[in-house]
């Protein structure tokens, strides 16, 4: 389909202005903020009705300053464009009931990966939002011909990472990210990669896919059968023979750190035993890209889970990366339930909850024991306030006893 020049260049607009934000954030704060949530973390991050349940919310929990940028935004948007159209690629973060809100508020959706029937509606005077995981070049590219205004909620962190793939594309060094092939930011990442049209990638799920790539680099293979392997998870004309030979690691920034620094030391050791350490410099690079609410998060969980409670909830997004780390973490240790809100929590005797290992949502009986019970509660960097609020109300409602009064310390 051949596309009509747009009629404007696209422009750039400043919406954090004060008489903008001050509304903004007052909105937000009315639809997200939990006063509960608040008065447990001046408490010690623990509620309690002695001899019953006692609940503890971990140190780092919920929004991180990037989720909180990118709502600010699209409302900022909404509020300083009434009398046009918003569109916005695909989700502005990983959690459900922010996106319908926004939704809500008259803010189309359209796919993150848009079709060019989908581009070709959009009109110079629209606004178009890019969400807080960013977009592909490929997509940019085909907006800003259309001459539309952007509003850019793209994560700093994720556009950190961004920059040093591009940097390798420039020095043809292949980049191997840590990351899920299928995800908005790595689809988003890895299209840096290839943005000067040079640039190559691979994209590893786990450390099995790690030793693969590892294994090839040292002794070769079968070529065919490694490119079937990663299929969907290189960038074209991907030659494992000729580029697996420099490689950078990155990674999308809310994955597990302990993990991505293994994928690092082992892409590290290979390239160290095919090539010698005195060569290394010329054939691997790596920088940290975990974002710090990622692993402030994950690091929270783990000092809760050092004295571990009977159970843990972890509450947010059934596709958010982040959240289900948290999830993968607590499963290690002890009985841990994923839920996007409190209406999965059915009954004593019943819970639907996620199942990361078979992807889909699943039924739990007789999750919740009887007698005294310690309950941990975290929540992943795109889950809002007054979700992880009701979440604890209904522990305390499922258990019988009255929400305890709190004060302040």
């Amino acid at each position: 389909m051949t596309m009509a020049a747009p009629s404007t260049a696209p422009q750039k607009i400043n919406l954090r202005r004060p008489d903008i934000m001050h509304a903004v954030q007052a909105q937000v704060l009315s639809h997200y903020r939990s006063e509960l949530v608040e008065r447990i973390r001046a408490n010690g991050h623990v509620i309690s009705s002695p001899g019953v349940l006692t609940v503890k919310l971990a140190k780092e929990f919920g929004f991180c300053y990037g989720v909180e940028r990118a709502i600010d935004l699209a409302y900022a948007a909404h509020r300083a464009f009434p009398d046009r159209r918003i569109f916005l690629l695909g989700e502005i973060i990983h959690n459900p009931e922010v996106n319908d809100q926004i939704r809500r508020m008259g803010i189309a959706t359209i796919a993150s990966r848009p079709g060019d029937e989908q581009i070709a509606e959009i009109k110079p005077e629209d606004i178009v939002i890019i969400p807080a995981f960013g977009t592909e070049v490929a997509t940019r590219k085909k907006l800003e011909a259309r001459g539309c205004t952007f509003v850019d909620t793209t994560c700093g962190d994720v556009m950190s990472v961004w920059k040093r793939v591009a940097k390798y594309s420039k020095e043809s060094v292949t980049s191997i990210i840590h990351g899920k092939a299928w995800h908005e930011e790595t689809l988003a990442t890895s299209s840096q990669a290839r943005a000067n049209g040079s640039g190559h990638y691979l994209v590893v799920f786990n450390l099995a896919e790690t030793d693969m790539v590892c294994e090839y680099i040292e002794k070769g293979g079968d070529k065919l059968a490694f490119l079937k392997k990663f299929e969907g998870a290189f960038s074209e004309g991907f030659d494992p023979d000729q580029h697996l030979k420099a490689v950078g690691v990155a990674n999308q920034t809310t994955m597990l750190r302990g993990e991505t620094e293994e994928v690092q030391r082992r892409l590290r050791a290979a390239m160290s035993r095919r090539y010698g350490v005195e060569k290394l410099e010329h054939h691997f690079r790596f920088f940290d890209t975990i974002c710090g609410a990622t692993q402030d998060r994950q690091d929270a969980l783990q000092k809760m889970l050092r004295t571990p409670p009977d159970l843990l909830i972890v509450i947010g997004g059934y596709n958010s990366s982040n959240t289900s780390h948290l999830a993968e973490m607590g499963e290690a240790i002890l009985p841990t339930f994923f839920v996007k809100n409190a209406g999965k929590m059915v009954s004593p005797a019943l819970i639907h909850h996620w199942d990361q290992h078979k992807r889909e949502e699943v039924t739990t009986e007789h999750w919740l024991p009887g007698g005294e019970l310690t309950v941990g509660v975290t929540a992943g960097a795109s889950c809002p306030n007054n979700l992880i609020e009701e979440v604890i109300e209904r522990l305390f409602e499922l258990k019988q006893v009255p929400l305890p009064e709190l004060r302040s310390a």
